[in-house]
């Protein structure tokens, strides 16, 4: 049996495609809630496929507790969260989850964990907990990092490549043999240190790019170049490739991940720190970009600009370091208040002026700022005649549209 530790956004997709491909697994998190809605057959956020993967995890016999169980595989999916201070990596909740399996697991168990952590996190951090707590006990540590993005869990889980970290060669063979019960991808076993670093690395490599291309953004606002039009024409080169530029980066891997580098490398990571700057600075640029729009059309209250999207990213209801929400937060550092927020995937309130519906939503605003490309917006582009717009994706085709 295996016991998955943490039922959110990476949690629980581990855990349902192992029972719907046979694995005898308990999914195990402290929130009730999510436990009793888990059993009562809901799934507790949105995901292209997640529901037809639960059904089928059910029929594998799945289970849900708030219990740790007594078996010789945890597979531990908590968040990771970084010292906004320090830039280090936060790992009180792996230490916690870790705590409490060995609490109750058996000599020789092994867990595995699939949190992203900054490089030499497990040794520092984890190991000296299991050293500790566990005199007579044998208990194996495995890095196996998520590889996966909110909305298209499911099709990641099935075929991205994984990498198992481990000291042991026969223990990350056991390990991949368990998720080769799924994953059609290539699987590498490798060191602990290498697997850490790799996953950290991944997600700096796309968080720099997008830096480069907001950089971009940037230079070509200043002395009026159409940005989009010229990154296409590079990415034309065969090794060229740069990302789009946004109002921003969100989620809990690009805007977090990269931070881990900075944090245990700063003398080091110059370049990387740079680019985290320059993201995390765009939704302050999109927040100005509004203020310019508004003198140069005339607008004057603020009340009646709306930004649509609330999540990170498109087409899921994920709001983890989302642009928009950090965008609100700088407006409200500046003791200003006002814009008006729509996300049709965010269906309870969340911040001041929130709207439900597209069509009231935009009946009460002269001018939207697209922070999110949903799909709703980009089938429904023929209601945003008449409005002022600030697409900040490059998706309107209009003449009179406004960019970043």
């Amino acid at each position: 049996m295996v016991n998955v530790i943490g039922l959110g956004y990476i949690g629980l997709p581990t855990a349902l495609m192992l029972a719907a491909h046979g694995v005898e697994v308990v999914g195990t998190d402290y929130n009730e809630e999510v436990v009793k809605k888990l059993n009562g057959g809901e799934t507790t956020f949105k995901e292209e496929g997640l529901d037809e993967l639960f059904f089928k995890a059910v029929e594998g016999g799945v289970k849900f507790s708030t219990e740790y169980q007594v078996t010789d595989t945890y597979i531990v999916s908590v968040p990771t969260p970084y010292d906004k201070f320090t830039k280090k990596v936060d790992a009180k909740y792996v230490i916690n989850a870790v705590e409490s399996v060995l609490a109750v697991c058996p000599s020789e168990a092994t867990i595995v964990i699939e949190s992203t952590v900054s490089p030499g996190t497990i040794n520092r951090f984890i190991k000296p907990v299991v050293d500790e707590q566990n005199i007579n006990k044998k208990i194996h540590l495995v890095h196996a990092p998520e590889r996966i993005i909110p909305g298209n869990m499911v099709y990641e889980l099935l075929y991205n490549n994984r990498t198992i970290g481990t000291e042991d060669r026969m223990v990350g063979e056991k390990i991949k043999a368990l998720y080769a019960s799924f994953c059609q991808g290539e699987i590498v076993v490798t060191d602990i240190r290498t697997a850490e670093m790799t996953k950290v690395v991944e997600n700096t490599y796309r968080a720099v790019n997008i830096a480069f291309a907001n950089e971009l953004a940037k230079i070509c606002r200043y002395d009026n170049m159409d940005v989009y039009e010229i990154i296409k024409i590079c990415n034309m080169h065969p090794r060229v490739n740069i990302l789009q530029p946004g109002p921003g980066v969100g989620g809990h891997c690009i805007s977090v991940d990269p931070w881990f580098l900075v944090g245990d490398y700063p003398s080091l990571a110059k370049v990387i720190d740079e680019a985290m700057k320059t993201n995390d600075g765009m939704p302050d640029f999109v927040l100005n970009r509004i203020y310019e729009i508004m003198k140069d059309t005339g607008l004057t209250d603020v009340k009646r600009v709306g930004l649509y999207g609330l999540t990170y990213k498109e087409n899921v209801d994920d709001m983890r370091e989302s642009p928009t929400m950090q965008l609100l937060e700088s407006q409200e550092r500046h003791l200003a208040t006002g814009l008006k927020v729509y996300d049709p995937y965010i269906t309870k309130d969340v911040v001041e002026n929130q709207y439900h519906d597209l069509d009231v939503f935009l009946r009460d605003i002269d001018m939207v700022v697209i922070m999110v490309k949903h799909d709703e917006i980009r089938n429904n582009s023929f209601k945003l005649e008449g409005k002022i717009v600030l697409d900040c994706h490059n998706i309107i085709q209009r003449q009179d549209v406004y960019h970043i």
